[in-house]
């Protein structure tokens, strides 16, 4: 326990002179042409990035501002910069932009570094408006409006590596705006930024089974199984799996046996892990995707929060 405080001292230590070597321009910053909008958090894993650039890819696409999305592209094995097919494999992209790619339609660019990608994406199709994944601690990048998530747990966590913070609560002064998730946003006035916002989580299936064997590879996965219970499903087991987990078939045997020892009447899991499944999946029967939305308090009003700073800041959204 001691060696864990002082180990999130250190770490806290070298994020605020990382931070401060930023914010005096010792580290360049590259700039794109088109704006950019970042979405990001301050803990490890399970804020719901990946939910509200979705949510705001949405709102964008109704006001039919063209856009991208640039995005690592954590956990695929291929390197450089690649538009994501929205048929290929997560091993090539990523599960993340893959489900990105498939629900909004839009192009997804996946680059170790975020500026390439954005290169990549101006050359193609010339400087639109860009949205950067997962990218508060990215400070290579230039953004225009700064969005970062914090989840109730946050709230009361502690620094890497004796907690999930990766960094300080007081980080989020760099933010243009704060979003607060879970389905019960907490109140944080203490959390300093110009506008403070809050989304609700709704989860969308059709005919699941009411006692099925409920699995998940994502970043917090008890939530997950919170939620399906708060919907009134009982899961004969809960499973969870490390997070952005390519599934084999020892998993799947895994799971076969749990639900048949249970007796469970199928299965049931993510959007992100029906893409790590993949061919997979069809062992799984009957098995019952969850689609997972955000919704954000007065959605034309943030939008125009958004979209009137990026003129402001001379990089307008066309």
């Amino acid at each position: 326990m001691i060696l864990d405080r002082i180990a999130a001292g250190l770490f806290g230590a070298g994020v605020h002179f990382r931070n401060q070597l930023y914010d005096r321009r010792r580290f360049t910053i590259n700039e794109l042409h088109g704006p950019v909008i970042s979405v990001g958090n301050i803990s490890v894993g399970g804020s719901g990035k990946t939910p509200f650039v979705i949510m705001l890819g949405e709102l964008l696409k109704q006001r039919g501002i063209a856009f991208d999305i640039l995005s690592r592209g954590y956990g695929r094995k291929t390197k450089g910069v690649h538009v994501v097919d929205p048929s290929g494999q997560p091993q090539d992209f990523g599960d993340e932009p893959l489900l990105m790619a498939r629900r909004l339609g839009v192009d997804v660019i996946v680059g170790e570094s975020r500026y390439a990608a954005g290169v990549e994406a101006e050359k193609r199709w010339g400087p639109r408006l860009h949205l950067l994944d997962d990218a508060f601690q990215h400070r290579k990048l230039a953004r225009q409006f700064d969005i970062v998530l914090v989840t109730p747990e946050d709230l009361s966590d502690v620094l890497l590596p004796a907690g999930r913070l990766r960094e300080p609560l007081s980080a989020v002064r760099r933010a243009d705006a704060v979003v607060l998730t879970g389905d019960k946003p907490p109140r944080a006035p203490h959390l300093s930024a110009k506008h403070t916002w809050q989304v609700t989580r709704a989860l969308h299936l059709e005919a699941p089974p009411q006692r099925p064997v409920a699995f998940a590879a994502i970043g917090r996965p008890q939530n997950f199984f919170l939620q399906l219970r708060a919907l009134t499903i009982k899961p004969a087991a809960e499973v969870p799996f490390r997070d952005h987990r390519r599934y084999t078939q020892s998993d799947i045997d895994r799971l076969l046996r749990i639900a048949q020892s249970k007796h469970a009447d199928g299965f049931i899991t993510t959007e992100k892990d029906a893409i790590n499944l993949g061919s997979l999946a069809d062992q799984l029967s009957p098995l019952s995707i969850v689609k997972l939305d955000l919704a954000i308090d007065n959605p034309d009003s943030v939008l125009d929060t958004i979209l009137a700073t990026l003129k402001q800041r001379g990089k307008p959204a066309a």
